[in-house]
């Protein structure tokens, strides 16, 4: 098993992405601390995973724009577990609008959580990481991380920022034994965007060249392989799972 006895966070681990890979994690050996604001949706996927192997999942609530929620995380962590070998910084927002009727306030919260949220997360794992002498980040970005899009300008800035902080962290932890890599998702098809017309998925769908939206255990089994040992030489990298979307136009 590729994570055979590792302890993984996972912010934004209630649903989409992050609880895909929260499952994924536990069936290739983690435990798991599932972080979330959803407290409810989180106990009820930390009970499902525990009744999939005994005692291999905890619940803690989480903003990871508030500091000092981001330290009783890993407080926490350290307290159910005893070290800290994996963290998947998920958790994220969206906010579409154009930019000159953009509200401040929605710009700051989706940059608050997007990417602040991303480098207060680290911040508190690396210091744990750095006395342990080894660990693995991967940090959710996106495809707009890569290519800009309309009505997207605090989700896009945010995400091209993550990509451009997970290069830079990742040259300073190297010689640390700590290895911090960028997954980029496309369109994933979750609840959020089934709730979409038919005409507006079609069209989202039109967007990737294989002709479908991703799944959301696509994207966590390439955040579990940039979190093992199989990706032991990949440092900075960026890996878009996207399903061809920013190759180019065909």
């Amino acid at each position: 098993m590729r994570l055979k006895d590792k302890v993984a966070v996972v912010t934004g681990g209630a649903s989409g992405i992050g609880e895909a890979s929260a499952l994924d994690m536990v069936a290739e050996g983690a435990r798991v601390v599932i972080a979330d604001m959803d407290s409810d949706r989180g106990e009820a996927l930390a009970r499902r995973l525990n009744e999939m192997r005994e005692v291999c999942a905890v619940f803690q609530a989480v903003d990871v724009a508030d500091e000092a929620q981001v330290e009783t995380l890993f407080q926490a962590t350290l307290s159910h577990f005893g070290r800290v070998d994996v963290v998947f910084n998920n958790a994220g927002i969206g906010h579409m609008a154009e930019a000159d009727s953009y509200p401040t306030e929605d710009w700051q919260r989706v940059i608050d959580i997007n990417l602040t949220g991303v480098f207060l997360v680290a911040k508190h794992a690396l210091g744990i990481m750095k006395a342990q002498g080894s660990g693995s980040i991967v940090n959710c970005a996106s495809i707009l991380g890569n290519v800009g899009q309309s009505m997207t300008s605090a989700y896009s800035a945010a995400k091209g920022g993550v990509v451009n902080l997970t290069r830079t962290l990742a040259l300073e932890y190297a010689a640390h034994g700590i290895r911090i890599n960028t997954v980029s998702p496309a369109y994933i098809d979750t609840p959020l965007l089934r709730d979409l017309d038919r005409e507006m998925l079609d069209r989202l769908i039109a967007l990737h060249p294989v002709g479908r939206l991703g799944r959301p255990e696509e994207v966590a089994r390439a955040v579990t392989f940039l979190a093992s040992d199989d990706a032991s030489f990949i440092t900075g990298a960026n890996l878009l799972v996207d399903g061809g979307f920013t190759a180019g136009k065909s």
